[in-house]
């Protein structure tokens, strides 16, 4: 089911840190569909594992396409800690990856089919904002919820000035 639009102008409800993690894949040779098609499966098989674990951390996540060579999803996390607990967990599936892709380096078995990336950014408060006009909750609005932008402000300079907490309070 897909979500409405929404017709009004709304920012994301984050509190606190938002925290980004970009990761994708390169498909540098496509007739190696042995090599390329076992890590795009395991992404997938990553992001339904993380979705049926509400604790894990994962907030929400898109899938999107840089290139016809090049498949990535942002995901956005709760905290850091959750993140970083997922990556490491010896029970996750991404442990079980990670280990086999280390192996197959070690061996010499890597042939350069397809390349791994990602980017990690934990954004502090009043270091992100965002706006959405006519949308249904999208990024971070999908992950953390949606407001009236009037609840942090018409202008950009506004939302960045936002604290969840009073100045001082700890």
């Amino acid at each position: 089911m897909r979500a409405a639009a929404t017709p009004r102008r709304t920012t994301a409800a984050v509190e606190g840190d938002a925290v980004v993690l970009l990761i994708g894949m390169r498909i540098n040779h496509f007739r190696a569909v042995r090599q390329w098609l076992p890590v795009m499966l395991a992404m997938l098989r990553m992001l339904r594992e993380l979705k049926r674990d509400k604790d894990a951390g994962l907030l929400s996540h898109v899938l999107l396409t840089a290139s016809p060579r090049t498949y990535y999803v942002v995901q956005y996390w709760e905290s850091k800690e959750k993140l970083y607990a997922y990556a490491h967990s010896p029970s996750a599936f991404h442990h079980t990856a990670w280990t086999k892709i280390t192996r197959l380096e070690r061996a010499g078995r890597v042939r350069g089919h397809v390349g791994l990336w990602h980017e990690t950014y934990i954004a502090p408060e009043g270091s992100y904002e965002n706006i959405y006009a006519d949308m249904p909750p999208f990024g971070l609005a999908a992950a953390h919820g949606v407001l009236p932008i009037e609840a942090r402000g018409r202008r950009a300079k506004q939302r960045l000035a936002h604290r969840s907490t009073p100045s001082g309070v700890s």
